[in-house]
């Protein structure tokens, strides 16, 4: 059963970093489509980047600039560099891989505050 899980939250400063690492265990990983979510409190949840492909990258309006959705093939991990944080980034953060089926993390909290 494929499964991804999510490692790298915790607290940070604003104007911090941070680096999400979520790993794949199902095969095929080239053409699993790679994704991060967040959900804050009292909101939906909402992509923040995506990569189908290691040249097809989009990124959520907000974090454009300030976060990097990377991919690294051998070790089927997929990574959210995340830069000059805001409070507003505060949210659990969601990976999903996507190929037959969609996989979903556990979700990992990030919380940016002084």
């Amino acid at each position: 059963q494929e499964e991804v899980v999510e490692s790298g939250g915790g607290l940070v400063q604003p104007g911090g970093s941070l680096r999400l690492s979520c790993v794949f265990s199902g095969s095929h990983f080239i053409f699993t489509i790679m994704s991060w979510y967040r959900q804050a409190p009292g909101k939906q949840r909402e992509l923040v980047a995506s990569a189908p492909s290691d040249n097809v990258i989009t990124y959520h309006p907000s974090v454009k600039g300030r976060f990097t959705i990377s991919r690294d093939h051998i070790k089927k991990t997929a990574y959210l560099q995340m830069n000059n944080l805001k409070p507003k980034d505060t949210a659990v953060y969601y990976c999903n891989a996507h190929r037959l089926q969609s996989v979903w993390g556990q979700g990992i909290q990030v919380t940016v505050a002084s």
